[in-house]
């Protein structure tokens, strides 16, 4: 089974909630109404309510098929304006300018998931990738026992020309800039659970660098090595290594060349870059030069899902991220 329908597959077997926070948008719209009519989820669309209509109507939708919620007029404002005061007030929000940033779609949408309205919320088609993290960050909040939101991207090699096929893990390709050596362990940890979660299957983690087991001395190497010792000290069962080159944790006969000792053997299936410029570099490369097939930026660490699309996406992206949402909120159980 390619890992793509494997996700589509574990979202219908357990569909559930979503609120989309920029239903005034065409491509959210159609992404909705194809989720819905997949059997994946059942869909809020967050909106004025006349301009949501209509671009429903325009997607050969109708309004039996989904929620449409509109804050200035929807009866569940007041009391998520409530909530919100409830929440910030210790950061200086009152009550006016809780009812203010309710109307904000972002906000609406993620107070809903955060008041189990719905199971989790996606956004960024037309929002910017820090008013969408924000907003998740300030209201639905960070996991209990994670120190650090970050993200990745779920990177599928499934055409004819790519040599080894599946489901891969880019992590942090949009998020976090530059992690220290506890950023970069707690973002390794997180991103394995993600894999698990959407793959099914266990996670190998390899922690990258421009050195192989000591082949270049750096404090940046250092720093991978020191994050390698504490993601393993975290997570004892992990199938980790690093520091590792790119081409040593994905080769198995680079593997044996020039790390013969790794756990990994030329296997990982999670790749944790040291900083961000790697790892927003390195997707785009795998994607735009190696036609991998990028879904992302996933974000990890929140209490509950939220996601973040590009403001370049299509259809395609919004449909497969609905799935991706749907497959986190249910912990990533499945039948398939």
């Amino acid at each position: 089974m390619k890992p793509l329908d494997r996700i589509l597959g574990a979202a219908k077997s357990a569909p559930r909630h979503i609120v989309l926070a920029e239903g005034e948008d065409p491509r959210i719209v159609e992404g909705a109404v194809r989720a819905v009519r997949a059997g994946l989820a059942e869909i809020t669309l967050v909106g004025n309510r006349n301009v949501v209509e209509e671009r429903l109507a325009e997607a050969g939708g109708n309004v039996g098929e989904l929620r449409i919620e509109d804050p200035a007029s929807s009866p569940m404002t007041p009391r998520l304006a409530a909530a919100y005061y409830q929440l910030r007030r210790s950061k200086g929000i009152d009550e006016k300018s809780a009812a203010e940033a309710v109307r904000s779609p972002l906000v609406f949408a993620a107070m809903m998931v955060r008041e189990d309205a719905a199971d989790g919320t996606v956004g960024g088609a037309v929002a910017t990738t820090a008013d969408t993290v924000r907003a998740a960050l300030q209201t639905i909040g960070r996991a209990p026992d994670v120190g650090l939101v970050s993200s990745f991207f779920l990177m599928m090699l499934c055409a004819p020309h790519h040599l080894k096929k599946g489901a891969f893990v880019f992590a942090d390709c949009g998020l976090v800039v530059d992690p220290d050596a506890a950023g970069l362990a707690d973002i390794a940890v997180t991103s394995a659970r993600s894999f698990e979660q959407l793959s099914g299957k266990p996670a190998k983690v390899a922690m990258l660098s421009f050195s192989t087991a000591g082949s270049a001395a750096h404090e940046r190497v250092s720093k991978v090595v020191e994050a390698t010792r504490l993601a393993h000290a975290a997570a004892p069962g992990l199938v980790i290594d690093g520091e590792l080159q790119f081409d040593s944790a994905f080769v198995e006969a680079v593997s044996a060349a020039k790390a013969p000792n790794s756990a990994l053997n030329g296997g990982a299936n999670v790749f944790v870059f040291p900083n961000l410029d790697a790892a927003n570099i390195g997707y785009k490369i795998a994607q735009r030069i190696g036609g991998a097939t990028a879904i992302g930026p996933i974000l990890q660490g929140l209490a509950k899902p939220a996601n973040d699309l590009s403001r370049g996406c299509n259809v395609d992206d919004v449909f497969h991220m609905i799935a991706v949402t749907v497959v986190q909120a249910s912990g990533g159980k499945s039948s398939g």
